[in-house]
């Protein structure tokens, strides 16, 4: 048994201080009121005991990529994120071309088991978020027009072991026949790069959407008389809504309201792209140019691309606009996300019998030590 002592602890409902953390075997014991004079004890220094961080959305940085197809890189990046905090991820697949995306698959596959033995060294791998093929044209952004297609459950049936959420255009011509049969292979359907007006929004929640890929952005946007898939996303209780919260893709001025819209449904993510903390310039991804200019990633034509965003930093951005409590906040980052792709009973808070996937933060939520399953990473 061991115990982290000396911090503040995050708990889905509140802060816990003066008591101790137990963890054994790579699970949560629980709280302690005291520690055995023998115990072997970590110490938090006064900061905060936080659990890992649960990113559902994620390509790429510094160079890698998910969708290149390689475990290695897998590893690589599961690596450098877990200094961030993020102890849990889903590699995030752009729209590529069937047979590409296929090799990408695989590739997160052996990541998922690999991820499993103690020798990882890094955030879990859960399983992917494929990002398309099956979206809109009219709502592509940094997606390939050239690999959009019809959706096609059949093409997506071998991989529902590896495709634990993706992102559909529900407007799509076949897209919500292919909602409901994937809804029923267990994978999480995303609405996401979609024209979609309120009702045809409406339409894919109904038919089993529960998600919205990076709120307003790749979306038609709300207004007084035709609310658009924001506005379907942001007041239906069903739908889980990925929130980017760099400053950039959304006005911080949002974030309070979208928190009080959205509670228990909101979700923060990266949306972090290959060029990602990289030095300012410009860098070719695939076959385009994307200009890095700090936080922000755009295309020559001024489209945005991505982010540069890691998952602790979103989640002092939204504290700091927001002023609601850390814990809160942590669950954005945590607790929710982990339920909205349906692995709470293991990921996303403190609680006994869950993995100890534990951070060990400053007071300003700088992350200073990293636990995977009870080993540090």
């Amino acid at each position: 048994m061991r115990y982290i002592v000396n911090g503040t602890i995050l708990l889905p409902r509140g802060e816990v201080s003066g008591k101790a953390l137990a963890f054994d075997a790579g699970k949560i014991v629980g709280i302690e009121d005291r520690v055995p004079a023998d115990a072997r004890t970590i110490d938090a220094a006064g900061g905060y005991v936080a659990p890992g961080l649960v990113d559902v959305h994620c390509h790429g940085f510094m160079g890698w990529d998910a969708s290149n197809g390689s475990a290695e890189e897998l590893l690589a990046m599961s690596r450098q994120m877990a200094r961030w905090g993020t102890t849990a991820w889903l590699p995030t697949t752009m729209t590529l071309d069937w047979p590409v995306l296929e090799k990408c698959f695989d590739a997160i596959r052996r990541a998922m088991a690999d991820s499993l033995a103690p020798d990882w060294r890094g955030a879990q791998v859960l399983g992917c978020h494929a990002e398309g093929p099956f979206i809109s044209t009219k709502k592509k952004g940094a997606q390939s027009e050239a690999s959009i297609q019809r959706p096609d459950v059949e093409k997506l049936r071998p991989w529902t072991d590896v495709v634990k959420l993706m992102t559909v255009a529900p407007e799509a011509d076949g897209a919500l026949e292919f909602i409901r049969a994937a809804a029923k292979l267990g994978v999480v359907l995303s609405m996401g790069h979609t024209a979609a007006t309120a009702p045809e929004a409406l339409a894919g929640i109904e038919a089993g959407v529960t998600h919205a890929t990076h709120t307003f952005n790749g979306m038609s946007p709300m207004t007084h008389r035709e609310p658009g898939a924001v506005g379907a996303a942001l007041s239906d209780g069903r739908v889980y809504c990925e929130l980017i919260a760099d400053t950039f893709h959304v006005d911080p001025l949002l974030f309070a309201l979208v928190a009080k819209l959205k509670g228990d449904k909101l979700v923060l993510i990266t949306d972090s792209i290959q060029v990602a903390h990289l030095p300012d310039g410009a860098y070719e991804q695939g076959n385009q140019t994307v200009v890095v200019n700090g936080i922000r990633l755009r295309f020559p034509n001024g489209t945005i691309a991505g982010s540069a965003l890691t998952m602790d930093l979103a989640v002092r951005n939204f504290r700091a606009h927001t002023g609601l409590p850390l814990y809160e906040v942590v669950n954005m980052a945590s607790l929710y996300p982990a339920r909205s792709v349906g692995v709470d009973a293991k990921k996303g808070s403190l609680e006994p019998g869950k993995d100890a996937d534990i951070l060990i933060t400053d007071r300003d939520f700088c992350v200073q030590r990293t636990f995977v399953r009870g080993e540090e990473v």
